[in-house]
């Protein structure tokens, strides 16, 4: 009777290739990868500096509408992933969506001073004036009030917008 111990077992071979399912994880990560870069603009594509081949596949891509047709493609541009060097790409879109979170939260503080102005906090132009050393306490002011009695009237939020609009710019100037 033969026992385990006579077989030589040499396990350094099984860890240096991945198993079948650890292939189509990954194979299945990087069409995930191709869906996020088909549903971003085409300009956003094109100013990317992915592979030529790569986008001219995006961009056929996005033009596709048939749903069964555009899962085929879409498996295609996993597979080109899988025949370039597939880091750029990932980056690529981490830094997409990082941009857009960052972008957003900028947003929403900036809707937060809005409202806060708007609604009489005045007092709030002093700590975006240490913020923001060039705000025009002025304008800004006057927009706030503006916006204030538009509300009131029931009007169209014309300076509610034209605050905004300066908020983001005294944001942009400065950052």
């Amino acid at each position: 009777m033969m026992q385990y111990d006579d077989y030589e077992y040499d396990d350094s071979e099984q860890d240096s290739t991945p198993s079948r399912s650890q292939k189509k994880r990954e194979m299945t990560a990087l069409q995930k990868a191709a869906e996020k870069i088909v549903k971003l603009g085409p300009e956003l594509v094109k100013k990317s500096g992915l592979p030529e081949k790569f986008v001219d596949a995006v961009l056929e891509t996005q033009k596709i509408k048939k749903h069964e047709a555009r899962r085929r493609q879409i498996q295609y541009l996993g597979k080109l992933m899988r025949e370039i060097d597939s880091e750029p790409i990932l980056r690529f879109i981490e830094n997409v969506e990082l941009g857009n979170k960052d972008d957003a939260k900028k947003f929403q503080q900036l809707e937060k001073w809005r409202d806060a102005l708007v609604a009489g906090e005045f007092e709030l132009i002093n700590e975006l004036a240490e913020k923001f050393p060039s705000i025009d306490r002025q304008r800004i002011l006057q927009l706030a009030r503006n916006a204030g009695k538009e509300i009131a009237a029931g009007k169209p939020p014309k300076s509610s917008r034209a605050l905004f609009k300066a908020l983001r710019e005294l944001e942009e100037t400065n950052a």
